[in-house]
């Protein structure tokens, strides 16, 4: 299932183009490729430059989102290494647990989620997802560096039952799994040209970096004159940024091309994390685009990297005649976990 020598074909400065015989598994997952849409009433609505999405909330299967991209390389190498089983982590709405134990269903591989936090009470979005993708579900009220060991812990557990385990990190964000983001760049790269669109932007949420560091390096990778922009999640700017740096490092090694990458090249805004209960200026950034665009966003991630843009469209940080594409990282089913916080809001 897993096919190697997936072609890749990168664009030089000039008209010619350069084909490259890539040899990393991956296994085709998501629908791809998604859509690039203008967004112009929420365009219109901020007076700022023009603002496009990438609906890779569509990239299915089971609520899609950007992990399925990661997926699809992340889940061939789990394979073609014999495993029988994938072992990952999240927070106990984490969507990548839910992706994993989605597309470990689909594959016929058992599924063992590492969740940090303690067992609700109520079941309810990606949770209940995982339970009916039938993934065994652990939890571990730790903090966030304790779960390395308690995965490399469970995965002996397992060897001794005679499975074969595959570790997979927190967000897939270990270079195998940020290829996904790479290659996305070249699917961006291709709709824009047909569209005659020059991107000046890609704005998205950053967690724990995969998903920067694969963007990044695609457009240095394409030499796309194109600026990447990660709104933190959680992490400080400089955490986030050494940890995409390192990942995109390790793209570079793994594919074995030589692109020159630097810590300047990863740009990281932390002003709107937001850490902790769902704030009212979340709940108005999902509003704004859910009634100017009739665009969903959940309220953990995308929503608050939708606060950013907003917020920095509006103190004057891009250029009025710019075209930033937002990536629609997907994550919905945590709409459905935080249904009284977000009715406070909601008027």
């Amino acid at each position: 299932m897993a096919r190697k020598g997936q072609e890749i074909k990168l664009s030089a400065k000039g008209n010619f183009v350069i084909s490259l015989k890539i040899s990393l598994p991956r296994i085709r997952l998501a629908y791809l490729p998604t859509p690039l849409e203008y967004l112009p009433r929420l365009s219109k609505y901020l007076g700022g430059p023009k603002i496009w999405i990438k609906r890779d909330d569509l990239t299915g299967p089971s609520f899609g989102g950007n992990k399925v991209r990661k997926l699809e390389f992340v889940m061939a190498d789990a394979l073609n290494k014999g495993s029988s089983v994938v072992i990952t982590t999240g927070s106990v709405q984490s969507n990548h647990a839910r992706a994993t134990a989605a597309v470990a269903s689909k594959l016929g591989l058992k599924a063992v989620l590492v969740l940090r936090g303690k067992e609700p009470s109520e079941v309810s979005g990606n949770l209940l997802l995982d339970r009916l993708f039938g993934a065994e579900i652990r939890f571990f009220p730790v903090e966030r560096e304790e779960i390395p060991a308690i995965m490399e812990e469970v995965a002996d557990e397992l060897r001794k039952k005679g499975e074969k385990p595959y570790i997979i990190p927190l967000g897939a964000s270990y270079p195998i799994g940020a290829v996904g983001y790479a290659n996305s760049v070249i699917e961006i790269r291709d709709q824009a040209r047909e569209m005659g669109l020059k991107i000046d932007w890609i704005v998205h949420a950053a967690g724990s970096g995969g998903t920067q560091a694969g963007l990044v390096f695609g457009t240095k990778m394409l030499k796309m004159d194109t600026k990447v922009l990660g709104i933190s999640m959680g992490p400080d700017a400089e955490s986030l940024r050494r940890a995409s740096l390192g990942v995109a490092e390790g793209i570079s090694g793994l594919l074995g091309l030589d692109v020159q990458i630097g810590p300047q090249d990863f740009r990281v805004v932390d002003d709107y994390v937001e850490e902790g209960k769902i704030s009212r200026r979340v709940v108005e950034a999902m509003k704004i685009l859910a009634r100017t665009e009739g665009i969903m966003l959940d309220p953990v991630y995308t929503a608050k990297a939708m606060l950013g843009l907003i917020e920095l469209t509006r103190n004057g940080f891009f250029d009025a005649n710019e075209n930033v594409l937002f990536i629609h990282t997907g994550g919905l089913p945590g709409l459905f976990a935080h249904g009284r916080e977000l009715s406070t809001f909601i008027s």
